[in-house]
């Protein structure tokens, strides 16, 4: 497997980078300790996925407009995104099973 960081979104290329195909996108922030946990989780699926899913992470300190438009209230937040469209969202810690299990529902369609 590839060692690969997730890929970093911002207000200028979210919807670039979720617009076609099935995007898996972790709001989170540096002070946030189930958010660090998730990292290590997020960057393995990166590199795991790579080619089949997009793996993203927004900072909500950075963006907070983008975290207000998906309503995140509570990090970490994670979105299943296809095609431009919310399937699935998940909070707090999640294992990389279930996170595979979800985003394997969103590449059926």
């Amino acid at each position: 497997m590839t060692a690969k960081n997730a890929m970093e979104l911002n207000a200028g290329n979210f919807e670039a980078e979720t617009a076609h195909g099935v995007a898996l996108v972790d709001f989170w922030a540096p002070w946030c300790g189930p958010c660090r946990m998730m990292g290590p989780v997020i960057d393995s699926l990166a590199g795991e996925l790579a080619g089949t899913v997009k793996v993203a992470k927004v900072n909500v300190d950075e963006n907070e407009t983008l975290a207000g438009r998906f309503g995140v209230m509570t990090i970490p937040s994670l979105f299943i995104i296809r095609d431009g469209e919310i399937v699935r969202h998940l909070i707090g810690v999640q294992s990389a099973e279930t996170l595979k299990a979800a985003l394997n529902e969103a590449l059926k369609g």
